[in-house]
């Protein structure tokens, strides 16, 4: 018996890797994710398997459906949304599983930022404006950050922000992003990505409080911030491709 931590993807059925597709057709045990997962995602589980919305669900009850499973022999498809690697909480999970020697292995899935990009038509690493991606979050009601993990000092590298659970504090994000990235910066915020009823609100620093006001948007969203979401149109194309940069599968080629 296994339990397969399944990433979901943004909510897209379609974004469903195949092996992921695969896994929840032939587990009969189900547990997903709801308030984060589309039914339509886990409606390719077996006929007649046990298929439960987990949402209202605590760690134990959840762990409990997984231990009846187990003295059965039947694998579970516990279904996370976007990559289960990234705020999945999955890590508490494993170790309950670990403790009582339940075997689980870990699906890959589309995270959330990855779609937003995708839909908004741009790369996220620009060749000499930004080539790195910063995933955090901010506190509110969750589990406090570890002392170092600011958006202050991720704000002093310049690179480009993802930032989860944080629509609810903008003005604080605006406070301390602003003076590293200036009140021009662009800002994206990516209201349930991949959904049908997705929205993608443009805007700087300073004015996306606002619009997402005007929008009524309190949750499901992520924050995108830097210079790489601008139209950027002078920049030098990336050495992959450069004839001058030879590498072992392209010797260099005279001009």
């Amino acid at each position: 018996m296994t339990v397969y931590f399944i990433g979901a993807g943004p909510g897209d059925p379609e974004l469903l890797t195949l092996k992921a597709q695969r896994l929840i057709a032939a587990c009969p045990v189900c547990l997903y994710a709801g308030s984060l997962v589309p039914e339509q995602v886990v409606a390719g589980a077996p006929q007649g398997a046990k298929v439960m919305d987990t949402a209202s669900m605590t760690l134990d009850e959840t762990h409990g459906e997984i231990v009846v499973a187990h003295e059965r022999g039947e694998d579970v498809a516990r279904v996370h949304s976007g990559d289960p690697s990234l705020y999945g909480a999955i890590a508490e999970q494993i170790r309950r599983l670990k403790a009582d020697n339940i075997d689980y292995q870990i699906i890959p899935g589309v995270p959330a930022y990855a779609a937003a990009a995708a839909a908004l038509g741009q790369e996220l690493t620009i060749p000499e404006v930004a080539q790195s991606i910063i995933l955090t979050r901010m506190s509110m009601k969750s589990t406090s950050m570890p002392p170092k993990e600011t958006l202050e000092n991720f704000a002093k590298t310049g690179a480009t922000l993802a930032i989860h659970l944080g629509i609810r504090a903008l003005r604080e994000i605006e406070r301390q992003l602003i003076p590293h990235y200036g009140p021009d910066c662009p800002v994206v915020v990516a209201y349930r990505a991949s959904w049908p009823d997705e929205l993608y609100l443009r805007g700087t620093l300073s004015d996306i409080r606002e619009k997402v006001r005007v929008q009524k948007i309190t949750r499901t969203a992520l924050i995108l911030v830097g210079p790489a979401l601008a139209d950027v149109k002078d920049f030098r194309d990336s050495a992959l491709y450069d004839p001058a940069t030879p590498h072992v599968l392209r010797p260099k080629v005279s001009v």
